[in-house]
């Protein structure tokens, strides 16, 4: 059993990257014997996106087939990213964009392939908490919602406030965070646990399997609509 993390933040001494290895350190004090891939970004070549690499069959010219694969093989998958000037970086984007030549079905580009596949979703940012809960949030809502519509669930999310050394000072200060790393810690526990279910099951906990086929149901009654009237024009 697998677990796909897959992290955006560029520096090297980067928060995201800590919270990714203490999320990880989680999952493997739970379960040994899960295999984590662990992707840096930033670490490698991955193309644009364009309509000619818009298909499943990926040109190993290109690092992201190292994603494609990872995430065809495995059960859950770990975003981590920091979140610059309300969005997530550029390379982080391009990946999700390019997830949908295998997450989307080939003839309509419009039905999630994923089979509710668990995702969580780890940022980092600058605000305080209580503006991110206000009103942040919504500038990354295009992560979880193209996760939804390649039919993946996120089960969860964590937001660490203030990830900056002083104002207008950008640097590593996770690691002088020992709260914050044990709950991110305790949410790896709590993921690997789903994860294990599904891998085992085929489903997801009740409350979110009902979120999930609540989702779906409303999607698909959109999609009856609104895919014959963009066919016609």
């Amino acid at each position: 059993m697998k677990i796909l993390v897959l992290v955006a933040g560029t520096n090297e001494q980067s928060n995201s990257n800590t919270l990714a290895d203490a999320f990880i350190e989680g999952i493997k004090e739970t379960y040994p014997e899960i295999e984590v891939i662990k992707y840096r970004l930033k670490d490698l070549n991955i193309k644009h996106f364009t309509l000619e690499r818009y298909i499943p069959a990926c040109p190993r010219d290109d690092d992201f087939c190292n994603i494609q694969d990872a995430l065809l093989d495995s059960k859950g998958v770990v975003i981590a990213s920091p979140i610059w000037n309300f969005s997530v970086p550029a390379h982080l984007k391009n990946v999700i964009d390019r997830i949908g030549a295998v997450a989307l079905d080939e003839e309509t580009r419009s039905r999630g392939q994923m089979k509710a596949k668990p995702f969580y979703i780890i940022f980092t940012g600058g605000a305080p908490l209580l503006a991110w809960k206000a009103l942040m949030y919504l500038t990354t809502m295009h992560v979880s919602e193209a996760i939804k519509y390649y039919g993946g669930v996120v089960v969860g999310k964590y937001f660490e406030p203030r990830a900056m050394l002083g104002k207008g000072k950008f640097g590593l200060v996770v690691d002088q965070r020992p709260k914050s790393l044990e709950r991110v810690k305790n949410a790896g526990k709590k993921f690997a646990k789903i994860v294990k279910t599904y891998a085992e099951t085929g489903t997801l906990p009740l409350r979110i399997r009902l979120s999930y086929q609540f989702f779906s149901f409303v999607y698909r009654v959109g999609n009856r609509i609104m895919y014959p009237i963009s066919t016609k024009q």
